[in-house]
């Protein structure tokens, strides 16, 4: 496979990520993002198809395939990301699924195997950084900082929380 180049994209929850990523991709003429659940991945679906011609982009999950015959643009999840396919863009997110029990196999095989031909993205928790710097010294990391604090506000009855909350 050509080679190319290999963003990770590494932060805390909420960072945004997952929003460069959606935008890197629409930057170029193809692209597919693996998402590690079927909701995030329609949720996805469903805003890009209101941004662009909905007959370019496919959406591939274990219950859903809509796929346009000329769709440009994939939107899946991890298990379901076509390999055969020759895209400008690849992303997976949240790579540190590597190391879970049940599906890590396939995170680990998308990191190792899937590739775009122009830019792959990678993007999850610093926890996978050595990890990612073990399999290629020529990775790209962008550090995503949390705009805002995150604080505890001691213990809340679900019934006493505001809506919408």
């Amino acid at each position: 496979m050509a080679k190319n180049k290999i963003t990770a994209v590494l932060g805390p929850t909420n960072t945004g990520k997952t929003f460069l990523a959606i935008e890197t991709m629409l930057s170029f003429d193809s692209g597919m993002i693996g998402f590690p659940l079927r909701l995030l991945a329609r949720e996805v679906y469903d805003k890009i198809i209101k941004k662009i011609n909905p007959s370019n982009v496919a959406l591939i999950t274990g219950e859903e395939k809509i796929i346009p015959s000329n769709a440009k643009y994939y939107l899946c999840t991890v298990e379901s990301m076509p390999i055969d396919k020759n895209l400008e863009f690849v992303g997976i997110d949240e790579i540190q699924m590597c190391a879970d029990h049940e599906r890590g196999h396939i995170f680990t095989d998308r990191l190792l195997n899937l590739r775009g031909e122009k830019l792959t993205m990678l993007m999850g928790s610093n926890t996978i950084k050595n990890i990612i710097i073990n399999l290629n010294e020529d990775t790209e990391f962008v550090n995503k900082e949390r705009l805002s604090k995150l604080s505890y506000k001691g213990h809340k009855k679900i019934s006493r929380i505001d809506r919408k909350t």
